[in-house]
């Protein structure tokens, strides 16, 4: 008896301890991969301590996960981005709540378990690309609660998941995660649709980044020359092969779209977009917390065409156009009597079935001699007899 109560309140303080806002802090942070996540990075052949990379879509408003297995990144699985605003386009200062563009590294001190947005980590703007451009701003972070101002901002369960694939890797070794952001998927349609945009130049590069990863399945190592991002090559001579035929297979595919037609347009916002996914859920009366400027989403992704498209005349098969000679009224088939010049049996001595001309008028062709009538030359009629010299026409 004289034990019960120490130990009732032993169990009671423990209790409080563990709910206090420390404690669910820690909890939130230490929260494991959900099974189905894991069971998918199995099927992968990868394990939850392996090197981890992100990629971001902002036109689609998508994350995905890859993880690092014994051939080379694979994909695990796609997040849906509640919230993210600003334009196309990459981040250039602080406070234009442009959500950034480009290849960021992400270590374990830019985790956030204490984060005011449930869970977080800072993607790393500026970077060294950023900063040589006179970008400015910091604290862009991939957060919970979905309101953003310039970040990438998820649910909080969406990021609750992303932070612990992030953290286990990390344990596992990872000095530092990859986080690529791109303005839309890489393709060569959207490339083309977009080729007269003022950022396209800057696309280009994240598209050879973009590539060179489709390819090789490497994490990039990237650096910044001249104010240009650059890649380091492949060590592996076969894989480095592999990227420069897809990056010239691309370009060839961006520029027989533009020649066939394709339409050039600018995508605009109001102030960025959101996800589908978290469009449709919410107007079924999903709860996903306060929703940043939700009136601007009506107007998210607005496509101005600045050129038209058109459609390009495409040569027209063999096998058609000769159905339609052979169809035609011009067809040999459909002329009685017709017999092609490549057909006709050569006679070498018809020249000389004819009259020998006698005069002038006789060598020049029918259709010629009827065009000139009694047009003279000089005193010399072209159809009378060839006495005379042609050449005494009239001097002054």
């Amino acid at each position: 008896m004289p034990r019960t109560l120490p130990i009732t309140l032993a169990a009671s303080l423990a209790l409080l301890a563990a709910s206090s806002p420390a404690a669910a802090q820690a909890g939130k942070a230490e929260a494991p991969i959900p099974a189905a996540t894991l069971a998918l990075m199995a099927q992968k052949g990868v394990t939850a301590s392996a090197p981890v990379l992100f990629r971001a879509y902002k036109k689609e408003s998508e994350i995905e996960v890859w993880k690092k297995g014994p051939s080379g990144y694979v994909f695990i699985k796609t997040f849906p981005i509640c919230r993210w605003s600003g334009q196309l386009g990459p981040k250039r200062k602080s406070g234009d709540r442009q959500t950034p563009e480009g290849f960021y590294t992400v270590p374990k001190r830019q985790m956030n378990p204490n984060s005011h947005y449930y869970l977080s980590f800072d993607v790393g703007y500026p970077n060294a690309y950023d900063r040589a451009h006179g970008g400015t701003g910091s604290a862009v972070m991939v957060h919970g609660i979905c309101s953003s101002m310039g970040c990438f901002a998820m649910t909080n369960g969406t990021v609750g998941e992303i932070y612990a694939i992030a953290r286990d890797a990390l344990k596992g070794g990872q000095a530092a995660f990859q986080f690529q952001s791109y303005p839309f998927r890489m393709t060569a349609e959207n490339m083309a649709r977009h080729r007269t945009d003022p950022n396209i130049a800057f696309w280009r590069e994240l598209k050879a980044g973009s590539d060179r990863f489709e390819a090789s399945r490497e994490e990039l190592q990237v650096s910044v020359v001249a104010g240009r991002y650059a890649f380091a090559p492949s060590r592996n001579p076969a894989v480095e092969a592999a990227v420069a035929t897809r990056q010239a297979v691309e370009e060839a595919r961006i520029a027989a779209l533009a020649e066939a037609g394709e339409p050039a347009v600018r995508t605009t916002y109001s102030d960025g977009g959101q996800n589908a996914f978290w469009a449709a859920y919410t107007a079924r009366g999903g709860a996903v917390g306060d929703i940043s400027r939700p009136e601007a989403l009506a107007f998210a992704g607005q496509e101005v065409v600045v050129v038209p498209g058109h459609r390009a005349a495409r040569p027209v098969p063999e096998s058609l156009w000769s159905t339609w000679v052979a169809a035609s009224t011009l067809s040999p088939r459909r002329m009685a009597g017709f017999i092609p010049v490549y057909e006709r049996a050569v006679d070498p001595f018809g020249a000389l079935a004819g009259p020998i001309p006698t005069r002038y008028g006789d060598g020049l062709p029918s259709w010629l001699t009827a065009g000139l009538g009694g047009l003279t030359l000089g005193h010399a009629n072209l159809s009378g007899p060839m006495s005379g010299p042609v050449a005494s026409a009239e001097t002054p």
